[in-house]
């Protein structure tokens, strides 16, 4: 201990030392002396020493966290409205009664090997999954893992470090998935020690993500260098980081006109240091960190000091003077994430910075960038690497992978969506379209303030769609507000001349202008005046094609403004004709009288009506009263402008299926939408395959709160109206859903709801028939920069943070999980905590991220951040957090990994690696359904085996890659490459030549011993064949079933349109005709879903292979031969010297 302790004060600077915790043992190890220790108790002990993170990745019992975790899932919350603030909650504060974390940082490989020296608590798990507690540590020569108590004889109580051949995080090895307590692991807080020539393990399970980390690093260096590790330490040790340092003081030295470096520079040029690499620390903190050190200084030293050493004494009218050792301690504190460099030392060749090749893995195995190469590394190595000694030598230090890391290009959001990246050549109606309410008003709805501001800041966000109430005005001229209501009305020119000037600043796409016309027949004529000359040739009056089924695209339509409105029918001769009056706010005033009648006191106000009306509401929201329209007069030349969004009445989907035009549009009262997506979802489905929905809030949301736009979108309507002045989650949902395709206001809905024959129900609780579901993958590791809620200044200076991370999607998908609370810490909170959600239509699937402060008397909001899946980038991330109304808050982030992987089927997670292999007995097989018509029937039998070929061909494909992925001792989130990477750690020989390389000279690597092997590397040998002939098949044999699936749908189809006289012809009537209809739907559906799940099974395998492929070269594992060259892999996006787009989409 004192010769390591001598080692390290002399290698490193004085910021690198950890600190023993105070001394008590309270607790008695002997009580636990041979005997298992209870699943439970997995309370910080008071033996563990100050390296142990705030709380305790696990539930103070395994039992409890297994319940809560695993098999009771969280209920889902009521959403956050306007104050941020979550309703509902019948959780009591959280509490954590662990130690915190040392006030020194872990960011080097000797912080980590003292803090082994000193021990820790860890349970170890045994096959029988039994638990022991024990007391875990170094020897003080740095040659032995020592274990205290053990039934053991103390010399056999150890496994010495030339045994160990591998560290392995997570909860991957066979004891660990076989385990009875597995689901009670934290996956962050386990980690694994292979040792010995029988490759045994010991399964360790740490009380925080953090000790974990420090053991799995101070490890791994060991086994590394051996004998020479403190060697290593003291000639390597932040080298770069202290030369980097030792100049930015001299700089600042300089420029602060000192002769002498020792005397130090002002406390202001230290402070403006430190925010140059940590814009997010306040410089409060930072000068109190200076002063308490000066204080120190001041005692040790006393207040003068003149010895040569330039510190003067401050009372002399002195600027305060910060020392470079202040400065390098202050640094340290302010600027090391403990978490980077725990992720920088899992690539890290030396365990102190990446070089060219480390740098190359983490982005190819992690960040799932292509086409990189050395080159592309020492470009993001030449931008990030603060040190100019790094920069010459092709190293990035902690500072420049945290520069990376925090940089534009590792954001959550993928930047391709930053323009439009989808296909705009599709009908209008396959196309969500952003859409607002009542535009011009920019608060509530009753007595809020109409502004042109409404207007031009909807345009501006990708609006697409905006709302305009036309009513008489004063002296002729119409004017824009919402009818029976106090708001203030604005001038119909002055609308539409905003309109006009902002309608294609944001997109170039069309923008549908709905127009609420209450005008007399005098005031229509201005109107339609005002619409020919301000608008002019934007407007599109071109009169719809009768022949056609669909609408124009988006694109054909760019720069034009549509005009939704009434329109007269073709009978008309005359100037005018009669139509119903649409007029969505005459709800909002029955209600008014209605709450009122009979009863306002004399001196009641407006507010109190609008409490009376809110009241009535609750009562009659339900059932909407049905409002006979008023008829009036329609001026014709007002009614041609409306050509592509003529809005009709609703009646049944019956009627419109029989008699709608393409280019008629219905609105939805919000409470009738919803109930027609309850009672009828597959109806509404189809119904939104031709014709475009509009749906409105309800009139009686007075305070302009917003429904779920998602209720509405899982069944299609595409023109779902949001109040955009009002923020909270279903603003944010919006936003975020609308950036996906470059914030153009129109998003592709999913296939499955453009297709014409197609099955989707919008309730649906289950996968859908047809959809591959994928499995999210989400770590919250840390936050930085959390800021205090707003209004809460009264708790001082720190908040207590938790995160929510929120599926939004279809019924199946929708759920939340929470991390633990980190208490008194808003700078860098380290949650370290993984979930994962199943997602059943990726498609239609939203993420969102939500921070709040944990308080006695209710949450308080601190930050958000929604994104759809589609756009996230996988790998190590940050989320840039957003405040209640959209605005990016400075510098606060949360930092997750993300992976999405293909959902394997069988069993509990430990059994999975054995029940894959029993594969077809236990599989199951989508099923086809009869319809009853003989003819059909017989078409879709045929069908069935090639179903199953299919379904086996692939799930024999992906249970080989997961029993392989299991043998390389990675999580089920890892690719092949990441697989690869990892045995190249434990294939090498006595004399360190590998025991296996791979042959790349075939398209299919194989997987060659070169010697000898030890069974467990026989059997990885043996499982990789296999997935290889799985992989072989399905490149064989998918071609042939893939065409016969297609040729019976395309028999089938021919049926689809008689097939109502088939049913009527076999017998069948009413509902039974209907199910045929349905049946048919269905199985289309299926047989398409599973031709195009078999197409990309074989994409999989040939982004497998190249994978494979390109990490046996990363590794060096791949034998010497004749045209061996680096395979890029197209299905992931990348960056290369040379201009080359990103691909996405495995190719061919």
């Amino acid at each position: 201990m004192a010769e390591f302790g001598e080692n390290k004060s002399a290698a490193g600077p004085p910021v690198a030392g950890w600190k023993a915790a105070s001394g008590g043992t309270g607790m008695s190890l002997e009580t636990h002396r041979g005997e298992p220790v209870s699943n439970g108790n997995c309370s910080v002990s008071d033996t563990v020493k100050k390296v142990q993170n705030e709380s305790s990745c696990e539930s103070p019992t395994w039992e409890s966290a297994g319940s809560d975790s695993a098999t009771k899932p969280i209920p889902r919350r009521s959403s956050l409205i306007k104050d941020g603030s979550r309703a509902g909650r019948e959780r009591k504060k959280t509490v954590s009664f662990s130690s915190s974390l040392s006030e020194k940082k872990i960011s080097s490989a000797a912080d980590c090997i003292h803090s082994m020296v000193e021990g820790s608590e860890l349970k170890k798990v045994r096959p029988n999954s039994r638990v022991y507690q024990r007391y875990y540590l170094l020897d003080a020569g740095l040659q032995a893992l020592c274990w205290e108590p053990s039934k053991k004889e103390s010399d056999k109580a150890r496994i010495s470090l030339a045994s160990m051949r591998e560290v392995r995080t997570g909860r991957n090895t066979e004891t660990f998935r076989t385990s009875g307590v597995y689901e009670q692991i934290s996956e962050d807080c386990a980690f694994s020690i292979i040792y010995g020539e029988m490759y045994e393990s010991l399964d360790l399970v740490a009380n925080s993500a953090e000790v974990a980390n420090i053991w799995v690093t101070g490890l791994r260096y060991l086994m590394q260098y051996g004998k020479h590790a403190l060697d290593m330490l003291a000639s390597s040790q932040d080298s770069l980081r202290l030369g980097w340092l030792e100049q930015l003081f001299c700089s600042a030295a300089d420029s602060d006109k000192h002769e002498d470096v020792e005397e130090g520079i002002c406390l202001q040029s230290a402070v403006k240091l430190i925010q140059s690499v940590n814009p997010g620390v306040s410089s409060g903190k930072v000068e109190r960190r200076f002063k308490e050190l000066q204080r120190v200084r001041e005692r040790t030293c006393g207040p003068t000091l003149d010895n040569g050493s330039g510190v003067k004494d401050h009372s002399e009218n002195k600027r305060p003077t910060v020392t470079k050792q202040e400065f390098i301690e202050v640094f340290h504190d302010f600027c090391t994430r403990p978490e980077i460099y725990f992720l920088l030392v899992q690539f890290s060749s030396n365990k102190e910075f990446l070089d060219t090749k480390d740098l190359m893995k983490f982005l190819e195995a992690e960040q799932g960038m292509a086409q990189v190469s050395e080159e592309t590394s020492l470009k993001l190595i030449q931008s990030h690497e603060p040190s100019e000694e790094g920069r010459q030598q092709g190293y990035l230090s902690l500072d420049g992978f945290t520069s990376y890391l925090t940089s534009a290009e590792c954001r959550l959001f993928d930047r391709e969506h930053d323009t439009v990246c989808q296909d705009m050549s599709q009908p209008l109606s396959h196309y969500y379209i952003n859409s607002s309410h009542n535009t011009y008003l920019i608060e509530d709805q009753f007595r809020g303030p109409s502004d042109i501001s409404g207007y031009i800041r909807a345009l501006k966000m990708g609006c697409r769609c905006v709302e305009v109430d036309v009513w008489d005005g004063p002296d002729e001229e119409p004017v824009v507000c919402t009818g029976h209501t106090l708001s203030p009305p604005l001038a119909l020119h002055c609308v539409l001349e905003a309109i006009g000037k902002f309608a294609f600043v944001a997109s170039e796409y069309p923008l549908i202008v709905c127009i609420e016309n209450h005008c007399s027949l005098r005031q229509q004529k201005v109107m339609m005046q005002h619409f020919k000359t301000i608008l002019g040739e934007k407007l599109y009056t071109d009169p719809p094609d009768e022949e056609e089924l669909y609408l124009p695209s988006p694109h054909a339509l760019r720069h034009r403004i549509l005009l939704k409105g009434k329109k007269s029918g073709p009978g008309w001769e005359g100037e005018d004709g009669e139509v119903s009056e649409e007029d969505e706010g005459a709800e909002m005033c029955q209600r008014m009288k209605a709450a009122n009648s009979g009863g306002a006191a004399p001196g009641g106000n407006e507010k109190d009506m609008v409490q009376k009306s809110v009241s009535f509401t609750a009562v009659t929201q339900c059932n909407p009263p049905h409002l006979t329209p008023k008829r009036f007069q329609l001026l014709k030349e007002l009614s041609d402008l409306v050509t592509l969004c003529c809005s009709v009445c609703f009646i049944d989907f019956p009627t419109s299926s029989k008699s709608q035009k393409s280019w008629e549009l219905c609105s939805f009262h919000e409470s009738l939408a919803v109930r027609l997506a309850g009672e009828s979802p597959g109806d509404f489905v189809n119904h939104n395959k031709h014709f475009l929905s509009r749906v409105y809030p309800n009139p009686m949301r007075i305070d302009s709160s917003n429904m779920n736009p998602q209720d509405l979108w899982k069944c299609g309507c595409q023109i779902v109206s949001m109040n955009f002045q009002t923020a909270g989650l279903m603003m944010d949902l919006n936003t975020a859903w609308f950036r996906q395709n470059g914030n153009c206001g129109y998003v592709l809905r999913p296939a499955i709801m453009r297709q014409e024959v197609s099955y989707f129900s919008a309730d649906t609780r289950d996968t859908v028939p047809g959809v591959s579901p994928q499995l999210l993958h989400v770590k919250v590791i840390s936050g930085q920069n959390l800021p205090k809620p707003r209004g809460s200044g009264a708790k001082g200076y720190v908040v207590d943070p938790y995160v929510f991370v929120e599926i939004h999607g279809i019924p199946a998908d929708c759920t939340e999980r929470r991390t633990r609370t980190i208490t008194q810490n808003g700078d860098n909170p380290i949650f370290d905590e993984s979930f994962e959600f199943q997602i059943n239509l990726p498609e239609l699937a939203m993420v969102r991220f939500v921070v709040l402060d944990d308080d006695f008397i209710g949450d308080e909001f601190i930050g958000q951040y929604a994104i759809p899946l589609e756009c996230l980038q996988p790998g190590y991330r940050h989320v840039p957090l957003q405040s209640l109304t959209g605005e990016e808050l400075p510098h606060a982030k949360l930092f997750v990994h993300v992976a999405l992987t293909n959902r394997r089927g069988g069993g509990k997670p430990h059994k999975r690696g054995l029940s894959v292999r029993k594969a077809r007995k236990g599989r199951d097989y989508t099923a086809l359904r009869d319809l009853g018509v003989r003819a059909v029937d017989e078409v879709f039998k045929m069908a069935s085996p090639l179903l199953r070929e299919a379904t086996d061909l692939k799930e024999n494909m992906q249970n080989s890659v997961a029993v392989f992925r299991e043998l390389c001792g990675v999580s089920a989130v890892a690719n092949l490459m990441q697989c690869v990477l990892a045995l190249g750690s434990r294939v090498a020989g006595p004399d360190g030549t590998p025991l296996l390389l791979f042959d790349l000279r075939d398209h299919y690597p194989t997987l060659e011993p070169q010697g000898p092997l030890p069974d467990v590397l026989r059997r990885v040998v043996s499982t990789y064949e296999m997935m290889v002939q799985a992989s072989k098949a399905v490149i064989e044999l998918s071609d042939g079933i893939y065409n016969r699936i297609l040729h019976i749908q395309t028999t089938a189809m021919e049926f689809h349109e008689k097939l109502q006289s088939l049913a009527a012809k076999e017998g069948l009537k009413g509902r039974k005709v209907s199910r045929a209809l349905e049946s048919f739907s269905w199985n289309i559906t299926i047989l398409k879903g599973q031709a195009d799940l078999l197409k990309h099974a074989m994409a999989e395998v040939q982004e497998n292979m190249k994978q494979v492929h390109d990490a046996a070269l990363t590794g060096n594992l791949s034998k010497e031969g004749v045209g061996v060259r680096r395979v890029r892999s197209q299905s992931r996006r990348g960056q290369d010297d040379k201009p080359t787009p990103s691909v996405r989409g495995a190719t061919a």
